[in-house]
């Protein structure tokens, strides 16, 4: 019980106060939340007047408030967090990267309820007229996937030799750079990319894919099972009372057509 052993000797206040206001959270930092994603990752997580924004931070801002600490962001490439490797090296307590649950992802991660239901979205040069991946295929047009997301194993299933770029950012400026002809992406992504005049005047988005899977937010496997259950509380709670979807609003742009499956 961590908030007890810090109360032990009585002659650090300070300690005492870092500590989780719910019992057997198990945190890196006293005093903070540390969240492992991928930046720039719009409009879940991304560097804005000197501070990391988004859906994701919001959300994960809510566990730190009840929690009773401080979200802290770290940094990493997105394949170190979804192998697990950032939480078992103990560079933060919970992953919140615009996530999918999937099977494989389960193997190396304790995933929370879902908390944002998933769909790809198609990018093209304006008038290029490709729709599907099968097109994209068919013309040989070249795809540019982020490295470990949904989008590339999409991608694999139809034959289609992506290339992988390591972060979000880096896929739109070999967009925009004329390394690759299409992207596929997350469709919230995509859309915040359309809010930039220079983005939106060339490229648009054809198509979206509905994928029917859902975005989680992660901890260590089997290492820390009262963090994993505040999680879950907060997201439904935040849903339940509205505060998702206020976020939902403020960073995607639009009324959510759906909301998260428990």
């Amino acid at each position: 019980m961590l908030a007890l052993g810090a109360c032990a000797g009585g002659d650090d206040k300070n300690s005492s106060a870092q500590q989780p206001k719910v019992p057997g959270v198990k945190l890196v930092t006293p005093g903070k939340l540390k969240t492992c994603t991928s930046l720039p990752y719009p409009p879940f997580q991304f560097p804005q007047g000197g501070k990391t924004v988004g859906f994701d931070v919001d959300m994960i801002d809510l566990v730190a408030k009840k929690l009773g600490v401080t979200q802290e962001i770290v940094d990493v490439k997105f394949d170190i967090i979804k192998s697990g490797a950032a939480l078992n090296s103990g560079r933060c307590d919970v992953a919140a990267a615009g996530m999918t649950i999937t099977d494989e992802r389960k193997a190396n991660l304790d995933f929370s309820v879902p908390y944002f239901p998933e769909t790809l979205g198609l990018m093209i040069k304006k008038g290029a007229g490709i729709k599907t991946l099968d097109e994209v295929k068919a013309k040989n047009l070249r795809l540019g996937v982020q490295t470990g997301t949904t989008s590339l194993d999409e991608a694999k299933k139809k034959g289609i030799p992506a290339k992988e770029f390591d972060d979000a950012g880096k896929q739109l400026l070999a967009m925009q750079s004329g390394q690759i002809d299409v992207i596929l992406q997350d469709l919230p992504v995509v859309n915040d990319w359309m809010k930039k005049p220079d983005v939106s005047s060339k490229y648009e988005l054809s198509n979206q894919f509905p994928s029917g899977m859902q975005y989680g937010f992660a901890v260590k496997k089997g290492g820390n099972p009262e963090l994993l259950k505040v999680i879950d509380e907060t997201i439904k709670t935040a849903v339940a009372d509205g505060t998702w979807k206020k976020s939902y609003v403020q960073w995607i742009g639009s009324e959510p057509q759906t909301t998260p499956k428990f």
